[in-house]
């Protein structure tokens, strides 16, 4: 997440530096991906391709991908991930919850450990690669058909734990759409953000990694292509029925029925202090400001994000504050975050509105 901030919270050079994470880290050296993939496939792997590129054409933090074609000509983007990842993880999680653990960096009597075992088991999940090709297959049945999504097909004799191989797809980065005209960046973000919307309240799962390296656009069709689904969290019906609620109830500015569905998704807890409980719901009032009005939303003259911002570290710098949402809330506002930074970046204006309450009228009423 930090990595796609756009100078609101992170200084320039920072965010120039990590930006360079989400599809240009440091990659193995063939010797070791040599390695890596003879205990995949088995020794003379390399005579099942015509041909195979040692150097990868993109590398991030769980692995890096290559390109290849087979003897019929087939194109692929085989994705092989760094050893040792998966037994770092828990390491690497315990190291964090460390540091979190001196003095001044966490609120007193704020209690993180379910969070990060949750962070522990996203993570395992992410790293199993064959996880990652069901969650594709089930977001290819979910947009079969679709003329707006394009998704890679798997090549599934080449798939293992720590391989995957998808056919390869011609695409562009999406932020390079930042000069388009205005009405393909506007198709281009209602889109994406609408995916979030079915994600959440029809498909009962969520591509919860909002990296714009997972995001590419095909200029031949003008379909966006969908990448990477080692993230895909399921979204159960109760706890879609809360946002549901929760979103129609908001669109309506009532504060009491408003504060009732925060405590229900977890928001806050009955225990939290009620200023306490302002100060949160406060914060999603004004987060909510540009899906109740009926206009496009700007989202590349607005200052919600640095106003957002201001808010957040308040309450953050609240040493008494000790209520942590549960985990499901997390990655789902992660998602939700993301897609805000990528239609800033695209300077993008969206009719918001329409689209939520299209997926949150009252189906009863139905």
């Amino acid at each position: 997440m930090l990595s796609m901030d756009t100078g609101i919270v992170l200084p320039g050079e920072l965010t120039a530096i990590l930006s360079r994470m989400r599809g240009d880290a440091r990659h193995m050296p063939p010797k070791q991906l040599q390695t890596v993939l003879n205990a995949e496939w088995g020794p003379g792997w390399y005579s099942r391709f015509a041909r195979f590129d040692v150097r990868p054409f993109a590398a991030a933090s769980i692995g890096q991908v290559h390109r290849a074609a087979l003897p019929d000509g087939t194109d692929l983007a085989i994705k092989v991930q760094y050893p040792g990842v998966r037994a770092s993880i828990d390491s690497d999680v315990d190291n964090v919850a460390t540091l979190l653990r001196l003095p001044g960096l966490m609120p007193r009597g704020m209690d993180l450990s379910p969070l990060l075992s949750e962070a522990k088991r996203q993570l395992h999940a992410e790293a199993d690669y064959l996880a990652e090709a069901q969650h594709l297959r089930q977001f290819d049945s979910l947009l079969v058909g679709s003329d707006i999504f394009a998704l890679p097909t798997l090549h599934d004799a080449l798939c293992t734990s720590q391989v995957l191989a998808m056919r390869y797809m011609e695409s562009v980065p999406l932020d390079s759409l930042v000069d388009a005209p205005q009405g393909q960046r506007d198709r281009v973000a209602a889109a994406l953000i609408d995916l979030v919307l079915r994600e959440l309240f029809v498909f009962g799962a969520m591509q919860t990694d909002p990296n714009l390296a997972n995001y590419r656009f095909d200029p031949k069709t003008g379909r966006i292509v969908l990448l990477d689904f080692g993230a895909v969290q399921p979204v159960a019906p109760a706890l879609a029925a809360d946002f549901r609620a929760l979103a129609r109830v908001a669109l309506d500015g009532g504060d009491a029925a408003t504060h009732r569905a925060m405590l229900r998704i977890g928001y806050f807890g009955a225990d939290t202090a009620p200023h306490h409980q302002a100060l949160i719901q406060s914060m999603f009032n004004v987060a909510m400001g540009p899906v109740r009005q009926d206009a496009p939303f700007d989202f590349g003259t607005s200052t919600l994000l640095e106003t957002l911002r201001d808010m957040g570290l308040a309450i953050g710098n609240d040493r008494e504050l000790a209520h942590v949402p549960p985990a499901a809330t997390l990655f789902l506002h992660r998602k939700i975050g993301g897609m805000y930074l990528m239609a800033t970046k695209l300077r993008a204006r969206v009719a918001l509105r329409p689209m939520v309450e299209t997926h949150c009228r009252d189906q009863s009423l139905e």
